[in-house]
């Protein structure tokens, strides 16, 4: 049995993401999970508000609501992640966000991201370089823009959330269907594979969801 650990930036567990991820995995692993907001109140977390130059992220806390703040505050919290996994056993560690993560972070045993195997597959699935991206807040657009830019010709960034109203996601979807596009990134690890069954099926377009991809390129390392 091989031990690996999965890190959220909200609490754990995250049963919801775990759902999808255990169907893709064997029998010869186990999951450990841990997460930056453990421990917390949501008035602590309230002091992690992001301001104006921040990079935002959005999570979910244990009770199932949304919660978003400053990528800044919780890198600390997130390298004591790592160590508790590696006391654990954990023989590899997936981060179950696609934010785009400083290189801060110390461990002794690999460390998957799946904002790294986005940004890598991406490029080469989308034929003429358009994509479609979806992100939960309207506050990530301007980042995601800025990201994709590097990567991609053109593309465009849709806000609707994964922990919202499924009518959001679903003009996200009518929108999208509207564009000139190659594929469509679901930008967050909160969209599972629900949401992007009905997501390709109203927008008409290839749909790439974060958390399965991740997990499938984190197997193929381990079989």
């Amino acid at each position: 049995m091989m031990k690996v650990g999965a890190i959220t930036i909200g609490q754990s567990p995250r049963e919801d993401v775990i759902q999808d991820l255990l169907p893709l995995m064997d029998d010869r692993v186990e999951l450990i999970q841990a997460g930056a907001l453990d421990g917390l109140t949501r008035e602590d977390i309230r002091a992690f508000a992001p301001g104006q130059e921040d990079y935002v992220l959005i999570s979910q806390l244990q009770d199932g609501s949304p919660v978003m703040f400053a990528e800044r505050y919780i890198l600390p919290r997130l390298q004591q992640c790592i160590e508790l996994l590696e006391e654990q056993g954990a023989e590899l560690i997936l981060f179950l966000c696609t934010g785009d993560f400083p290189d801060v972070f110390h461990s002794k045993v690999p460390l998957i991201f799946p904002c790294k195997v986005l940004n890598g597959l991406v490029p080469a699935l989308a034929s003429r370089g358009k994509i479609a991206v979806v992100v939960p807040t309207p506050q990530q657009v301007a980042q995601s823009e800025q990201k994709w830019k590097q990567y991609v010709q053109e593309s465009t960034t849709i806000p609707a959330s994964p922990y919202g109203d499924q009518e959001a996601l679903d003009e996200a979807a009518r929108t999208v269907s509207e564009l000139d596009v190659d594929l469509v990134v679901m930008d967050c690890i909160g969209y599972h594979t629900g949401t992007k069954e009905r997501f390709q099926k109203l927008s008409r377009k290839p749909v790439i969801l974060s958390r399965t991809l991740a997990v499938r390129v984190m197997m193929e390392l381990l079989s």
